[in-house]
């Protein structure tokens, strides 16, 4: 079923090859001035609490968002024991580029600005597609990312750039520090006070929700 049909906010079927169908969910707020694609991490889903919380609050100030899983069950099940599938960023992003084409596609939100809201590895396939969609992708934000594994892809970015990076995750800093001199479009890298990885300190992730609705406020323009 797509968006034409009637239904806006649920569950949607996502056809990404003839054999690859992934499952995302939809809300559309009253009045959506854009729509971000949440795009996972390592090892995580589209019912990572994380996420979640920040797609509540950027549904409250009218940005419609779309949480999918980046693997099938079956894949999932492959990645658990091998790891694998998680870290191929060609694959990843190949899908997100697919999602993004499946959200241009339906009459109900084709209009709508897209941005893209990756974390850790989903971050850099995030990039990846933006890069390879210059004209669609409007912004991105990374919350705790990897955008040196999308290198080769950075300074063909567009749209504008947050990284989202907590002040203890020492490694991740220096690895955003590395290649943000790549990236040739409006950019910035924000450094959360006390926070490690997973931004799991009180008031933390809380920053990170304030500041991608600030930065999809400021470039998915009503």
């Amino acid at each position: 079923m797509d968006i034409s049909s009637g239904k806006k906010s649920g569950t949607y079927q996502i056809p990404i090859t003839s054999s690859v169908t992934l499952e995302g969910n939809l809300n559309i707020p009253e009045r959506p001035r854009g729509v971000v694609l949440f795009v996972h991490g390592s090892g995580s889903s589209r019912f990572s609490p994380r996420n979640q919380y920040v797609a509540r609050v950027l549904q409250e100030a009218g940005i419609a968002t779309l949480l999918i899983d980046l693997l099938t069950p079956q894949e999932e099940e492959q990645d658990r024991s091998t790891g694998y599938v998680r870290f191929n960023i060609d694959l990843l992003s190949e899908r997100v580029v697919e999602v993004t084409n499946w959200l241009t596609s339906q009459s109900g939100i084709r209009e709508f600005k897209i941005g893209y809201f990756g974390a850790s590895t989903g971050a850099a396939a995030a990039l990846v597609a933006a890069a390879r969609l210059p004209l669609v992708v409007r912004a991105v934000v990374s919350r705790g990312g990897r955008p040196d594994l999308a290198r080769p892809f950075l300074p063909r970015v567009k749209a504008p750039t947050l990284l989202i990076v907590g002040a203890r995750d020492t490694q991740v800093i220096q690895l955003n520090q590395m290649v943000l001199p790549l990236l040739q479009v409006e950019k910035q890298l924000v450094l959360v006070e006390g926070a490690t990885h997973l931004f799991e300190e009180p008031g933390a992730l809380e920053q990170v929700a304030r500041l991608a609705r600030e930065w999809f406020e400021s470039y998915l323009p009503a």
